[in-house]
């Protein structure tokens, strides 16, 4: 992948969202542009980069298939893809990269949070002490219990270590089986037998809508679930059932199908429903954190070396892990 020598720098084109990355870094060495979703696909033909860095956006997908020439590198400041991948770019010659590496251990964090949360009811006792409730409960022991992460990569596999720290039992599956891993296949097996289900898995046709009513049927009336992966993993209507009729004891939802929830959602007001604003992920300086990352990628591009994250656009995420 050539970069362009002598007095031209490269154009890098940022689809905003604020606040703007700091690149201070790349000046003198790369043209910064900037547009919002309305105005990228006129941006498109002259940038040399594309910094997606309002990963929320579905621009991309839309102002992709348009005329004239395309940037040969495609970042964005997100773990998942599938907000901007379209045919057409997963069938050009364009690199995409992605943040793989910033969330893990954020994201990790944040779910060990609420399995500890829901092991030791305290979502009960927050609702006891706004009520000035004395009420004395058992909790559950969480040392022993299992737990089933369904997705391989990076993240999951951070999640697991985390749970594995708080001696919970833990099982990964991931797209195909391997040492450590297993396959989709054990699915149904590992839910069916976990206290703890958490999804981590990228969204691809393979996943989408993966659990739905059966394997909200499958799994124990004791079991909790937890979606940090991407929010059409599950068929929300069918997770509602199953808190309503009280198939599983709980869940924690931190993707939706639809962003942000509007105020009349009924996911709000569901039975054992945590619902959070797809923050699993964001610390204290993740931006900064972001931004930094994108400009050790400028630099390794800018002097011909190989990017690193480089999603597989047929598979939908960084393969090989």
């Amino acid at each position: 992948m050539p970069v362009p020598t002598g007095p031209t720098v490269p154009t890098v084109l940022v689809l905003d969202a604020d606040p703007l990355p700091r690149l201070g870094r790349l000046t003198g060495r790369a043209r910064i542009e900037h547009t919002d979703a309305a105005g990228l696909a006129g941006h498109l033909p002259a940038a040399d980069v594309l910094l997606v860095w309002d990963f929320t956006s579905h621009a991309v997908r839309e102002a992709w298939p348009g005329g004239g020439p395309r940037p040969r590198w495609v970042h964005t400041a997100s773990a998942g893809v599938d907000h901007l991948m379209c045919p057409e770019l997963a069938a050009s010659d364009t690199v995409v990269t992605n943040a793989r590496g910033v969330f893990d251990r954020p994201i990790a964090e944040y779910v060990a949070a609420l399995v500890l949360a829901f092991a030791k009811d305290l979502p009960r006792t927050l609702d006891l002490q706004r009520e000035r409730t004395w009420r004395h409960r058992e909790s559950r022991r969480l040392a022993g219990t299992r737990a089933c992460v369904v997705g391989s990569g990076p993240i999951g596999r951070t999640i697991a270590r985390t749970l594995k720290a708080l001696d919970v039992t833990t099982a990964v599956v991931g797209r195909v089986p391997r040492t450590g891993i297993h396959g989709p296949g054990d699915l149904d097996r590992l839910i069916a037998r976990a206290d703890w289900v958490i999804a981590a898995a990228p969204l691809t046709e393979a996943t989408h809508g993966l659990f739905d009513a059966r394997r909200f049927g499958v799994m124990q009336p004791s079991a909790y679930f937890i979606n940090v992966g991407r929010g059409q993993l599950v068929v929300e209507d069918a997770l509602a059932h199953a808190l309503t009729r009280r198939w599983i004891a709980g869940a924690a939802l931190d993707v939706f199908t639809d962003e942000p929830l509007t105020p009349d959602s009924p996911l709000w007001r569901l039975p054992g429903l945590v619902v959070s604003p797809h923050m699993s992920g964001d610390t204290v300086g993740w931006r900064d954190e972001l931004g930094a990352q994108f400009v050790e990628l400028y630099e390794r591009w800018a002097a011909g070396r190989p990017l690193l994250n480089v999603v597989d656009k047929q598979r939908g995420y960084v393969p090989g892990h």
